[in-house]
Protein backbone atom coordinates (compact mmCIF):
# COMPACT_ATOMS: atom_id res chain seq x y z
CA UNK A 1 0.00 0.00 0.00
CA UNK A 2 1.05 3.79 -0.86
CA UNK A 3 2.70 5.50 2.20
CA UNK A 4 -0.18 8.15 1.92
CA UNK A 5 -2.83 6.43 1.52
CA UNK A 6 -1.82 3.87 4.54
CA UNK A 7 -1.71 7.49 6.39
CA UNK A 8 -5.44 8.55 5.10
CA UNK A 9 -7.03 4.94 6.11
CA UNK A 10 -5.53 4.73 9.46
CA UNK A 11 -6.51 8.22 9.86
CA UNK A 12 -3.29 9.65 11.51
CA UNK A 13 -3.61 12.38 8.70
CA UNK A 14 -7.32 12.94 7.82
CA UNK A 15 -6.20 13.56 3.79
CA UNK A 16 -4.49 12.08 1.23
CA UNK A 17 -3.29 15.30 -0.23
CA UNK A 18 -2.15 16.65 3.26
CA UNK A 19 -0.45 13.11 3.91
CA UNK A 20 1.34 13.92 0.17
CA UNK A 21 2.44 17.08 1.11
CA UNK A 22 4.09 15.89 4.16
CA UNK A 23 6.11 13.17 2.40
CA UNK A 24 6.97 16.21 0.13
CA UNK A 25 8.14 18.49 2.98
CA UNK A 26 10.07 15.65 4.48
CA UNK A 27 8.29 15.04 7.25
CA UNK A 28 7.62 11.54 7.26
CA UNK A 29 10.30 8.56 7.36
CA UNK A 30 9.91 4.80 7.06
CA UNK A 31 12.12 2.95 8.38
CA UNK A 32 14.44 5.78 9.26
CA UNK A 33 14.60 6.53 5.79
CA UNK A 34 13.05 10.06 4.26
CA UNK A 35 9.71 8.42 2.27
CA UNK A 36 7.70 10.00 -0.52
CA UNK A 37 4.10 9.12 -0.87
CA UNK A 38 4.81 6.20 -3.20
CA UNK A 39 6.85 4.32 -1.14
CA UNK A 40 5.26 0.77 -0.63
CA UNK A 41 4.11 0.17 3.44
CA UNK A 42 4.58 -3.37 4.54
CA UNK A 43 3.13 -4.62 7.92
CA UNK A 44 6.13 -4.57 10.49
CA UNK A 45 7.83 -1.34 8.83
CA UNK A 46 7.97 2.02 11.59
CA UNK A 47 7.01 4.99 10.24
CA UNK A 48 7.50 8.40 11.71
CA UNK A 49 5.28 11.72 11.20
CA UNK A 50 6.41 14.89 12.87
CA UNK A 51 3.84 17.54 13.15
CA UNK A 52 5.66 20.87 14.32
CA UNK A 53 7.17 20.00 17.57
CA UNK A 54 6.23 16.59 18.32
CA UNK A 55 6.89 13.28 16.61
CA UNK A 56 4.93 9.95 16.24
CA UNK A 57 6.48 7.06 16.05
CA UNK A 58 4.14 3.65 15.12
CA UNK A 59 4.46 0.66 13.56
CA UNK A 60 2.41 -1.20 11.01
CA UNK A 61 0.20 -3.97 11.92
CA UNK A 62 -1.92 -4.17 9.16
CA UNK A 63 -3.02 -2.95 5.69
CA UNK A 64 -6.73 -2.78 4.23
CA UNK A 65 -7.97 -0.65 1.48
CA UNK A 66 -10.78 0.52 3.30
CA UNK A 67 -11.51 0.57 7.26
CA UNK A 68 -14.12 1.85 9.61
CA UNK A 69 -13.19 4.84 11.40
CA UNK A 70 -13.66 2.57 14.84
CA UNK A 71 -11.09 0.05 13.30
CA UNK A 72 -8.53 2.38 11.84
CA UNK A 73 -6.64 2.54 15.16
CA UNK A 74 -5.53 -1.37 14.82
CA UNK A 75 -3.79 -0.52 11.10
CA UNK A 76 -0.94 0.27 13.41
CA UNK A 77 0.61 0.79 17.22
CA UNK A 78 2.17 3.56 18.53
CA UNK A 79 5.72 3.32 19.36
CA UNK A 80 8.70 5.20 21.68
Amino acid sequence: MRLDKFLKTSRIIKRRTVAKEACDRDRVSVNGRPAKAGTEVRVGDGIEVRFGQSVLRIRVLGLQESVRKEDAAYMYEVIG
